[in-house]
């Protein structure tokens, strides 16, 4: 099996802002990229950080807390009111910056995205220098696949080429990215493994295999026979 990886799928032209870089440069480098966050670089290309809409406005906040407009808001910690404070970058910025590596899979940046709560990653190479950007809606490139194509992959790489079936003894029929299986299985413990893999093939919404059986049930004591 073939995964997709974020070198596929990421824009490799990328705005970004150096650390010294004022506020007023960093607001007016995203209106007019029509983004809402950049990755802050130093002098080599490598992301020290990353600026976000919401990151400019903690100054606009401030401003009017300190213009008695709005009461200042109880338990800000000490570095959110210096964030509140700066001019530059490197003083607005939050640290470190969450990243992926081009080879990683549309699996594993998924994966760090929901766990960090973000909406797109920064793409370094092994010396973090900045390379691509890859968010959500890249990410959801995969499920674009013509069904031929999946069905084809889980047939010739995971049934005949990894598990070594005949591709006789099963039907794979592929609909909008859902899996239906029919057929049947030399043994019934067989029937995870291959739901297991046919779903982590790119572009699988769903694997049903309530129409496969099997010759032997392996899962009992005595290996009864369906």
């Amino acid at each position: 099996m073939r995964h997709r990886r974020i070198a596929e799928l990421m824009t490799r032209e990328v705005v970004s802002v150096r650390g010294d870089a004022p506020f007023k440069e960093i607001a007016r480098t995203l209106s007019q990229h029509q983004v809402t966050a950049v990755p802050v670089v130093d002098g080599g290309g490598r992301v020290v950080g990353v600026v976000s809409e919401g990151d400019l406005l903690r100054k606009t906040a401030d401003q009017a807390a300190g213009q008695g407009d709005l009461p200042t808001a109880p338990g800000v910690e000490a570095w959110e009111r210096a964030k509140a404070e700066g001019t530059r970058a490197e003083e607005l910025m939050s640290a470190p910056a969450v990243c992926a590596r081009p080879e990683w899979t549309v699996a594993e940046a998924a994966r760090l995205m929901e766990v960090q709560g973000v909406k797109r990653l920064f793409v370094v190479d092994d010396e973090d220098r900045l390379v691509g950007i890859v968010s959500r809606r890249d990410l959801l490139q995969i499920f674009l696949r013509e069904d031929d194509d999946i069905r084809r992959e889980i047939v010739e790489d995971v049934l005949a080429g990894t598990l070594r079936l005949e591709p006789a003894s099963l039907t794979v029929d592929v609909r909008d990215g859902r899996v239906d299986l029919t057929g049947k299985l030399p043994f019934r413990g067989m029937i995870p493994a291959v739901e297991r893999m046919c779903a982590t093939v790119d572009g699988v919404v769903s694997v049903s295999s309530t129409r496969l059986s099997y010759d032997i049930d392996d899962t009992e004591q005595g290996g009864r026979r369906s």
